[in-house]
């Protein structure tokens, strides 16, 4: 018999990663036994889409312990750069992928993982390449600093079939905008984890900003 938890991760599992709630929380863990607290905590808020970035030595094991122990988060693995990168992160049991840019190395690298990838842009040819690659969901960043919600308006008309994730410089004073976007599915930010609430493990205060950013859509 199926539980209704279950039925949620594989209804999860089975949608588009900018689909599975407006805001994709990007966390960086430093310690191995924050992820599990910190993941219910943010899925408990209503973001289940987790993207645990490889910046840290705790990263796969914090994807690992997410993956195990929080069966309602879908965990992905960013700052993916390499293809060893790619290999490691599923192998720790990531969902997807995203990347900050991409070379035709890493794509055919995350292509060959069979789980979904974002990978990162921030020019019309880059989109223009991967659309050629046949992808269209794309991680838009740095966001801010590359043109922001101008920039993908513009984008809209000559290529309505690219979708995005921005990432980079995007908060709750600008992320309403993002949204707004036809080619925007969900935007990246962190912070719905404050440093100071990590420290203090304050997971009440994680899942209430959490359930702040899903209620921006």
């Amino acid at each position: 018999m199926t539980s209704s938890s279950d039925a949620a991760a594989t209804s999860a599992a089975s949608a588009s990663v900018l689909d599975l709630a407006p805001v994709v929380p990007v966390v960086v863990v430093e310690n191995v036994a924050d992820a599990v607290p910190l993941a219910r905590a943010l899925v408990a808020g209503g973001l289940p889409a987790i993207e645990v970035t490889l910046r840290t030595p705790a990263a796969l094991d914090a994807i690992k312990a997410i993956a195990a122990e929080v069966p309602d988060a879908v965990v992905g693995a960013g700052t993916v750069i390499n293809p060893a990168n790619v290999a490691d992160s599923v192998a720790a049991g990531a969902r997807f992928l995203v990347s900050p840019g991409w070379t035709d190395t890493l794509l055919d690298a995350m292509k060959e993982s069979g789980v979904p990838f974002l990978p990162g842009v921030s020019t019309t040819s880059e989109v223009v390449a991967l659309l050629e690659r046949g992808v269209q969901e794309m991680k838009f960043f740095p966001a801010e600093a590359a043109g922001g919600t101008a920039y993908l308006k513009s984008l809209a008309g000559p290529l309505p079939q690219a979708r995005f994730c921005p990432t980079g410089g995007v908060s709750p004073a600008n992320a309403p905008g993002y949204l707004a976007l036809k080619n925007v599915g969900c935007v990246g930010g962190s912070w719905m984890l404050p440093a100071d609430g990590i420290a203090a493990k304050d997971w009440d205060r994680v899942e209430a900003l959490a359930r702040e950013a899903a209620s921006l859509r």
